[in-house]
């Protein structure tokens, strides 16, 4: 049961402060994680990252570094983003134990993604657009403001939690069932499956992209809410394929 962390992987966006990052990997490796993924970090390797890790300097001398968060999150079958606020479209929403349920429920099928954002902004709209769920962590209103270790501690602390119950043979019910007969699609197929739609959908006039007025945006939410399988991509990938064929012939 403990291999399963080898598929749970926290993920920074563009951390200004190294020590952050340091306490983060202190934050993981006390609750069993060890895969670290940094997008675009304004400093690192540091040794002001090493000194906060206080023994978790192999998380560090593991991490990987990428240049955008498509990239840290290419191959997850999940994807949970952090956030502190409501948006324009919302998007489904879990807190922190109801998020461990879920990933401990799919961390034995295909990678899990745990995206935190800047510590002064958090994540970006487009950011949150690619993830499955966003999570909230509901501190206090009169002082909501964590920082990035302690956030990570969090979200962690219940996934070991989660992962202790299952031991004892008590796992929490995950929220969105999993029992499927084919692998969910992963983060980078449902892109390539949302860059298409959007061609598909300029090709045939439907959607103006001088005025998009949020379209993909609620498209996105409605097929990462649904959770497609590979089959269901690939069938979706079809229409739009024929669509643009059959388009073409009658031009």
């Amino acid at each position: 049961m403990q291999n399963l962390m080898a598929n749970a992987r926290i993920v920074l966006v563009n951390t200004s402060h190294p020590g952050n990052i340091g306490g983060v990997a202190r934050a993981m490796k006390n609750m069993g994680i060890h895969n670290l993924v940094l997008v675009d970090p304004q400093e690192f390797p540091s040794g002001k990252a090493d000194a906060r890790s206080a023994g978790a300097k192999d998380v560090l001398a593991n991490a990987q570094v990428v240049g955008s968060l498509a990239q840290a999150i290419e191959g997850c079958g999940l994807v949970v983003g952090t956030s502190a606020r409501s948006r324009n479209i919302p998007w489904p929403l879990l807190d922190p134990r109801q998020t461990a349920a879920q990933a401990l429920a799919e961390l034995p099928k295909h990678q899990v993604a745990f995206v935190f954002g800047r510590e002064d902004r958090g994540l970006t709209n487009e950011e949150l657009h690619l993830c499955n769920f966003h999570v909230h962590i509901p501190s206090h209103e009169d002082f909501s403001s964590l920082n990035l270790a302690a956030a990570v501690q969090v979200i962690t602390y219940e996934l070991r939690m989660a992962l202790l119950a299952a031991q004892k043979g008590d796992a929490p019910a995950p929220v969105w069932g999993t029992e499927w007969d084919e692998e969910l699609a992963t983060n980078d197929q449902m892109e390539k499956l949302f860059e298409h739609m959007q061609e598909t959908l300029v090709e045939v006039e439907f959607l103006d992209p001088q005025s998009p007025r949020q379209l993909m945006a609620r498209l996105r939410r409605l097929y990462v809410r649904a959770r497609m399988d590979r089959i269901e991509h690939n069938i979706m990938r079809g229409i739009l394929t024929a669509t643009q064929r059959t388009l073409k012939k009658l031009r």
